[in-house]
């Protein structure tokens, strides 16, 4: 880069001169902050991706190791670290079918006092049941909860649990009461009308 100002000049002249210097040197300074701040966004993205995978790892151990889980119980019971990982234990419970364990996991979940642990165990616990064939006792787990933001979910799957039990005319009504429910830009909102539809 050249120098700035040459020294000694009128105003005019150096005003004419930073102009000059401008156009010359602009690019290599607008080069220069994007660089900075790309560099500053992308290692911002990188520490966030490495706090991520770490997580997941942990959770992976944590899945592995009961020893790992028993001292995060009594360790960290008070964080949401614990709830976060019952929540995974009874997932993975479930996927691997032992459907009693998964409930086992959720059942002390669905009265946590952070709502939505609470609401997000609640829809598992009666999946975990719709996948049992226990539908009446489903519905009744859905039942014994109210939360508005997740009205729209719980019709949703009371609708699939009355698809499961061949009560077709009470899965219209909750498809159609989560239809009315959930926003409409929600992508939900094409996966339950083709759920509708079907019915018809």
């Amino acid at each position: 880069m050249k120098n700035f100002i040459e020294i000694g000049n009128t105003e005019d002249e150096q005003a004419q001169q930073i102009k000059k210097w401008l156009r010359e040197n602009g690019p290599q300074i607008i080069a220069g902050i994007v660089l900075g701040l790309g560099g500053i966004w992308g290692f911002g993205a990188y520490k966030a991706h490495e706090y991520q995978q770490s997580i997941y790892a942990r959770i992976l151990y944590l899945n592995s190791d009961s020893t790992a889980f028993e001292q995060l119980n009594e360790s960290h019971a008070d964080s949401g670290y614990l709830q976060q990982a019952i929540l995974i234990q009874a997932k993975i419970a479930a996927k691997d079918k032992k459907y009693e364990l998964a409930l086992q996991h959720l059942s002390p979940l669905i009265n946590d006092e952070n709502s939505l642990i609470a609401n997000i165990a609640t829809m598992r616990m009666a999946s975990v049941q719709l996948e049992m064939g226990n539908f009446s006792d489903a519905i009744a787990t859905l039942n014994n909860t109210s939360a508005d933001e997740f009205n729209g979910l719980y019709s949703q799957l009371k609708g699939d649990i009355y698809v499961a039990s061949n009560n077709i005319n009470e899965a219209k009504k909750y498809y159609r009461l989560a239809l009315s429910q959930i926003s409409t830009d929600s992508k939900l909102q094409n996966l339950i009308s083709i759920k509708l539809a079907d019915l018809n």
